[in-house]
């Protein structure tokens, strides 16, 4: 994000064009020749051009039916089908294991000319609801993962982390809790296991999900005073006393989806239906252990303070959770090449 931060790679605003897409490729790829010769290697490939402002190069600009957007979509397709070709012609293909996925669900505040779609689920990024958590994943390793395969497997990007070691032959650390699941055998034999996601917004447990349900302790999109102002996190999609413009508190009566049959969180159970029951029992418990097993520490970045993360979700004030930022006063770096 260095880049995006100083601005040092225009995009013009205008027409959209940037050639920051580019740049990031031929990166990838000199760094696959030097290493992949005579070394394993891991490359973390963070692309961004479907962030807003969202842009494209010049020979995709205008070649998507869906806009800029789309135009953007293709050029990273374009790029990541260049890496994986790299990949083949440097016949290591058989023994690289290649990841796709994004960081959150798309962000409908800035949708559709400068944004994607979440499709049947409830609201976008910025939010704890499946349209602002929920994203695909595509996995690649020839002669290892099957080709078009699809599992329901739940995982978390903290599951690559606990993957990575399993693929280099090591054991996570046994001297604390590690939130991520070895996802090989789903990926290699397609087990499916059942296993808890939870979903934070600060340090405040929101949700929980175990199985097919998914149980709210507190729901909130963003401040009334935001939303009047036109920001939305869920155009279109108000549900009542589940959509909240004040942070509720659902901790002693969670609202509970199925995500199966309501993936679309707009129908909560009946709290006193035997299925709402069974499901809290169950999800409680999980909650119970993932606490337990917590230890609290002074939070690394601060998302109330604007020198630390360029921007600051709107209302975060509101929850008490800022932390006095300490003086910045960055010194002055000389760069060589």
């Amino acid at each position: 994000m260095v880049g995006r931060y100083y601005e040092e790679f225009p995009i013009n605003l205008k027409t959209g064009e940037a050639n920051l897409t580019q740049i990031y490729l031929q990166e990838a790829l000199d760094f696959i020749k030097r290493q992949a010769r005579h070394h394993p290697f891991f490359l973390y490939w963070a692309v961004d051009a479907t962030h807003a402002p969202v842009y494209a190069s010049k020979p995709f600009l205008g070649t998507s039916q869906r806009g800029r957007y789309g135009d953007a979509v293709r050029e990273i397709d374009d790029s990541i089908g260049k890496i994986l070709e790299l990949l083949q012609d440097l016949h290591v293909a058989d023994n690289t294991f290649v990841f796709f996925t994004s960081d959150n669900g798309a962000a409908l505040i800035s949708a559709p000319e400068q944004g994607g779609s979440n499709g049947p689920f409830l609201c976008g990024k910025q939010t704890t609801f499946e349209g602002g958590m929920r994203e695909p994943a595509l996995a690649w390793w020839p002669g290892h993962v099957t080709a078009g395969q699809v599992s329901h497997q739940l995982g978390s990007i903290m599951d690559l982390f606990t993957t990575s070691l399993a693929l280099a032959g090591l054991t996570p650390p046994s001297d604390r809790a590690i939130d991520g699941l070895n996802l090989l055998p789903t990926l290699l034999q397609g087990r499916l296991m059942d296993r808890p996601i939870f979903y934070y917004r600060g340090d405040t447990l929101m949700a929980a999900t175990l199985g097919q349900h998914k149980a709210h302790f507190w729901t909130w999109t963003n401040s009334w005073e935001n939303f009047r102002q036109g920001i939305d996190f869920c155009p279109g999609q108000n549900v009542s006393g589940v959509t909240t413009h004040n942070l509720e508190d659902h901790t002693k009566l969670p609202l509970i989806f199925h995500l199966g049959r309501d993936p679309g969180e707009r129908f909560p159970l009946s709290f006193a239906s035997a299925e709402y029951q069974e499901a809290l029992s169950r999800i409680t418990s999980v909650v119970q252990q993932h606490q337990e097993a917590l230890v609290p520490a002074q939070p690394q970045l601060n998302v109330c303070n604007w020198a630390v993360m360029n921007w600051a979700p709107p209302g975060c004030e509101k929850l008490g959770k800022c932390l006095t930022p300490p003086e910045s006063i960055p010194k002055k770096c000389l760069w060589s090449h």
